[in-house]
Formats: structure tokens, C-alpha cells, sequence
């Protein structure tokens, strides 16, 4: 049991690189299990198919990710700077990237809902539920922030879109340029989307 966990790992594993690496479409199953140094058996012994490990590779970053993005934001920190600690973290994470193999991957499913979203519904629907679980945990911080009267904004789901769709495209940005200094600005454009009302350190 421990041997044919090992190997799906490996699959897992190798699928995550090539595909942060390369993208979804250019890669094949004899290219992941040769990379992951498991017979190719092996793989359909896992998964039905290449979109089968897709989707498992995004449900696995996104576990990660939403434990990252829960620690962070259910913090007892202050609402505003929970949402500037999101954005350190994020920029973080990119310069480590670069700092690891030279170039910026940027975030998987923004990279593959531009990649596949024409191509597969299963892989659609599944990015846009994390989209939404995002929006929805940057909605309530926002909510705590208008209670407290720190922010003005009408509608708290639209803002909590703009802030996600603010974070994605910079990191867009930083992948396109292979540099994170696009990052810099997601706090400051984030007071002012949000109406921030006091004076808040930058």
C-alpha cells in the first residue's frame, strides 16, 4: 500500500512542476511518468485520464493554498492588514519561485483558466469554485472592515472580486515580466478600491 501511494505521489508530484513549468496542453503521460520515474502503467492505474491527474493536481494546490489563505485571513490581526498580510505572503511566495529555478510561474489557476477553460468543463467548474472560495473569504474580511467603518463600499462581493481579480492580474504581471516588482503595488491599490476611510500605514 505504501508502494502504490509513493508512486501516485511521485505522479502528483512530477505533474505539479511540468505543469507550473510548461503549462497543461504541451504535456503527455509517458513525459509525466518518465519525469516522476514510475512505469507508465502506473498512471492509469490512478487516473482515467490526463484531465483525471489535472484536476488532482489543482485539488492538491488548492488545499495548500487555503490552509495558507485561512491561516492568514481568520488571523486576529486587524481586517485591512490580514488583507495586506495575503498580499505579502503572495509576493513572497512568487519571489521564491524565481529566487528557486530564475523564473516566475505565477499562479496555477489563473495560468490555467487561461490555458484550459476552452478546452475542458470538469477543470472550468473546478477553477471556479476556488475563484469563488476566494472571493468568499476576502468578502468576509472586507465585511469585517465596513463594520468597523474603515472601508466604504457598497456591495462587499463585487469589491471582494475586484481585490482577487487585482491580485491575479498582478501576479500576471510579475510572471509576464519575470519580476515581482508589480506586487509592490496590490496594497495601495487595494485601499483605494476599497475606499479605505482611515489612514492606514503603506
Amino acid at each position: 500500500m505504501g508502494r502504490t501511494s509513493d508512486a501516485k505521489e511521485k505522479i502528483l508530484t512530477a505533474a505539479r512542476s511540468l505543469i507550473e513549468l510548461r503549462g497543461y496542453s504541451a504535456l503527455g503521460v509517458a513525459e509525466i511518468c518518465k519525469t516522476a520515474g514510475v512505469p507508465k502503467g502506473s498512471f492509469y492505474y490512478f487516473f482515467e485520464s490526463k484531465e483525471a491527474l489535472a484536476l488532482a493536481v489543482i485539488d492538491e494546490h488548492w488545499a495548500a493554498e487555503r490552509r495558507e489563505w485561512t491561516r492568514i485571513l481568520k488571523d486576529d490581526a486587524e481586517p485591512l492588514q490580514r488583507l495586506r498580510q495575503l498580499f505579502e505572503a503572495t509576493q513572497a511566495t512568487q519571489q521564491a519561485g524565481q529566487d528557486s529555478c530564475g523564473t516566475i510561474s505565477g499562479c496555477m489557476f489563473g495560468n490555467l483558466s487561461l490555458e484550459m477553460s476552452n478546452q475542458t468543463e470538469a477543470v472550468r467548474e473546478r477553477l471556479q469554485e476556488i475563484f469563488e472560495a476566494q472571493v468568499e473569504m476576502v468578502e468576509a474580511v472586507i465585511t469585517e472592515a465596513c463594520a468597523r467603518g474603515e472601508v466604504t463600499v457598497a456591495d462587499t462581493r463585487t469589491a471582494a472580486q475586484s481585490v482577487v481579480a487585482q491580485l491575479e492580474g498582478q501576479v500576471l504581471f510579475a510572471k509576464l515580466y519575470n519580476n515581482t516588482s508589480p506586487l509592490n503595488a496590490l496594497w495601495t491599490n487595494c485601499l483605494a478600491l476599497l475606499g479605505a476611510r482611515t489612514p492606514v500605514e503603506v
